[in-house]
């Protein structure tokens, strides 16, 4: 592991990694610097396996170092001889219909993981066309997906992490297309790819699709160990909830493990939650209030749970982070991060 954080210059660090990389191809280099985006791309052409950062908490580091070496040794040896590399848990989160607040929900579930895990998440705006995630997350990005699909990210995972945005808590993204006419240029393959290389580097990859089953939501679902369908409490959101999963069962779609969100959820609005288990045939996971504290946050560009209180919308969305989260964490007076997980009923 070579350190070039601070005043340290890189070159050396960055010549002794090229020539393990032609000495000895089966020793995994990992980079430590302060200066990712800067340094990427030359690491990338000295051989370095992944950038780290001297931040990094102590199980994320144990996460690094053993996907480095784990992919390391599966490229060094026969099939039959190696362990698979670890792959990160991949959440979609998908609507058969907009408006019902699904890039609210996936850009909160993102920056929850990414408390627990600021080097390991990854979010990646699947609405080819109409993607909001950089503005729900107050973002600018250097890069995009069009970017991604035109240029060497598809090579390799180190070259796709150079072209990433970063969150202010930790979090990587992948936004969309800059203009909805770029999004011709994003075939369902290159979604594939692109999700292919950033589970076998992250552990939680998380996917805001665009409403419906369109051709990239289904690439996407290949790779899903997790689906988060999410729906608003009214007639046609329900509907097409039901013909949704009706459809991914004909299909025999993966995955099996499926997390049903109600969202915008209100009393007034002649629906109730058992109204819905009713039409859907199975328990709803999580239901999550209308709120116009989540309004203004994402007006600002701030998720939620970037600065989580102790109402009960934060305890809400929290609850939903823990459905995925490993580990518990307390915060504000209230445990995040329960171990239990949803499955089909």
């Amino acid at each position: 592991m070579l350190d070039v954080t601070g005043q340290d210059a890189p070159e050396a660090s960055l010549g002794l990694a090229a020539r393990f990389q032609e000495q000895f191809p089966r020793v995994a280099v990992l980079l430590v610097t302060d200066r990712p985006a800067e340094l990427g791309l030359a690491a990338l052409r000295a051989g370095v396996r992944d950038l780290v950062e001297p931040t990094l908490s102590i199980d994320e580091m144990r996460w690094a170092l053993r996907r480095a070496v784990e992919t390391s040794a599966a490229a060094g040896s026969d099939a039959e001889q190696s362990e698979p590399a670890p792959v990160g848990r991949v959440i979609t989160v998908a609507s058969p219909k907009g408006g019902v607040g699904k890039t609210t929900l996936a850009t909160n579930l993102a920056v929850g993981l990414a408390h627990q895990s600021p080097q390991g998440t990854v979010l990646v705006d699947l609405d080819i066309q109409f993607g909001d995630v950089a503005a729900a997350l107050d973002l600018d990005p250097t890069y995009t997906l069009g970017d991604v699909v035109q240029g060497t990210g598809l090579r390799d995972v180190m070259g796709l992490k150079t072209l990433l945005a970063k969150h202010s808590t930790g979090l990587h993204v992948l936004s969309g297309v800059k203009s909805p006419a770029d999004a011709d240029e994003v075939t369902p393959q290159h979604v594939s790819t692109i999700i292919r290389l950033l589970k076998m580097e992250f552990r939680y990859v998380v996917l805001d699709t665009a409403p419906g089953l369109g051709a990239h939501t289904l690439a996407a679902l290949d790779h899903t160990t997790d689906l988060v369908l999410v729906s608003s409490l009214d007639v046609p959101g329900v509907r097409g909830l039901r013909k949704e999963m009706e459809l991914l069962d004909e299909l025999d779609l993966p995955p099996a493990t499926r997390h049903i969100v109600v969202n915008f959820a209100e009393r007034s609005g002649g629906l109730s939650v058992a109204d819905v288990e009713a039409t859907i045939g199975r328990k709803v996971d999580f239901t999550i209030p209308r709120s116009s504290k989540v309004v203004a946050a994402t007006n600002r560009g701030h998720p939620l749970l970037e600065s989580p209180g102790r109402d009960r919308i934060s305890r809400d969305l929290e609850a939903m982070v823990g459905r995925f989260s490993p580990i518990t964490v307390r915060r504000s007076g209230f445990s995040w991060g329960a171990r239990h997980r949803g499955s089909d009923q």
